[in-house]
């Protein structure tokens, strides 16, 4: 072979190619030596200079995709194509996981990690398109734990720097009611318990919007809200069927999970309901309770503005106008029983009017009680000796600087004079 190339270790020109082991290789006509051997894939430079280039320099690293991108982007592909998405959403979600691939912390996560990266791809290109898709959707089709997905999730539109909308409580309350088994009749399911889609969905948005309004979701996991909206939703349509059925039953038949506040925000949406049927006078006469208000979920509901604004918000008005009837008792002789009792409120003589219910987050109603932590045991007793370096912190003032070396001069003249014997 007559090339440009000689032997690197006799410098002869006389090269040949040479078939081993069915793999064409350089070798030197004059010493044998072997000139390309193990070349897995070189660059143009390097055939023509007949040097070895280790596969990590190489071309074929930036060609070949690793194994677990190919399973991450089959993943991609399979979840659009199951939740039937758009084909623009599939190369979008594609895109995002060939850049969050390439990032340093997330090639040496851990394995689960890299299992919900798919995920949380199709979710984030969800999101940017206003479609309706939950994040526990997709851990239920990829059998993800919710927690992992969700840091995973975070991580991602961080090292992204990508823009992502949160999803809105209208359409996460469709999303999520679609997927209750409660509008055909089935064998799990009884004809009583069956409801219009578009009723309870109807329903269930007002109950949500209540809540919304009453601080019952601000700063809470939404699902429990909207699982105990839903109850109460399904519940008002037909009470005289369905007020013994309990929360985990009508999750059992609408096949979703329970979660564990939901039956915290129930009761804390009844007591809502309570306090609004106080202010209809058709209402205060029946003496309802938590489970005998459900029937009359409907008419709160349609005067629901007014009642949440007189029920709560007009309250700390009557509170203030309450506090300041008893001043003016004590103030004025002239006024007796008899200013009492011509009161609009018509309380007893001595009494203040109920305080109402403050619209305020039910975490600033109801704090957590904080732990006192308990104080150390001093051991100090004060008859500690205190060193020279210490007490010269003590010293404040040049007098009193003047006076500790006195003390001290005198304290060292005694010590020196011979005790008499």
């Amino acid at each position: 072979m007559s090339g440009g190339g000689r032997c690197p270790d006799c410098g002869s020109a006389e090269l040949v190619e040479d078939s081993h082991y069915s793999q064409n290789q350089l070798v030197c006509s004059d010493c044998g030596c072997v000139v390309t051997e193990g070349v897995l894939t070189t660059t143009f430079s390097d055939e023509g200079n007949l040097r070895e280039v280790t596969y990590s320099r190489s071309t074929g690293e930036n060609e070949q995709v690793s194994r677990s991108q190919q399973r991450g982007l089959r993943r991609v592909r399979d979840l659009c194509r199951v939740l039937q998405l758009p084909p623009t959403f599939e190369d979008t979600a594609v895109a995002y996981y060939q850049q969050a691939h390439q990032l340093a912390g997330i090639r040496t996560a851990r394995l689960q990690k890299k299992e919900v990266l798919a995920g949380c791809c199709v979710l984030i290109t969800c999101r940017q398109r206003n479609w309706p898709l939950t994040m526990g959707t997709i851990c239920t089709l990829l059998y993800a734990d919710l927690d992992v997905f969700s840091g995973t999730y975070m991580q991602i539109v961080k090292l992204l720097g990508l823009d992502v909308p949160s999803l809105c409580l209208v359409d996460l309350v469709k999303t999520y009611c679609s997927s209750f088994k409660l509008f055909e009749a089935s064998p799990s399911v009884p004809a009583k318990y069956v409801e219009d889609k578009e009723k309870m969905l109807s329903r269930t948005l007002q109950l949500v919007e209540l809540a919304d309004e009453t601080w019952l979701v601000t700063g809470r996991h939404p699902l429990p809200v909207i699982t105990a909206a839903t109850f109460l939703a399904w519940q008002s349509l037909r009470p005289s069927d369905r007020l013994t059925c309990s929360l985990a039953r009508f999750c059992k038949l609408a096949n979703v999970d329970l979660p564990y506040p939901a039956s915290s925000r129930l009761q804390e949406l009844l007591a809502v309901l309570l306090r609004m049927a106080e202010q209809l006078p058709w209402l205060q006469v029946l003496k309802l309770d938590k489970r005998s208000v459900v029937k009359h979920i409907g008419d709160l509901l349609q005067h629901r503005h007014m009642l949440v604004r007189k029920a709560f918000r007009d309250g700390t008005a009557e509170m203030d106008a309450g506090e300041k009837e008893p001043q003016g008792q004590g103030q004025g002789q002239g006024l007796g029983d008899g200013g009492v009792g011509s009161s609009s409120l018509e309380l007893p003589a001595g009494k203040r009017p109920a305080s109402p219910a403050l619209l305020l987050p039910p975490c600033m109603l109801k704090p957590p009680k904080r732990v006192c932590p308990v104080p150390p045991v001093s051991t100090v007793t004060g008859d500690e000796d205190i060193s020279d370096s210490e007490i010269e912190q003590y010293l404040r003032t040049p007098q009193e600087i003047r006076d500790f070396q006195k003390a001290q001069a005198a304290r060292q003249a005694a010590q020196s004079v011979p005790n008499p014997t």
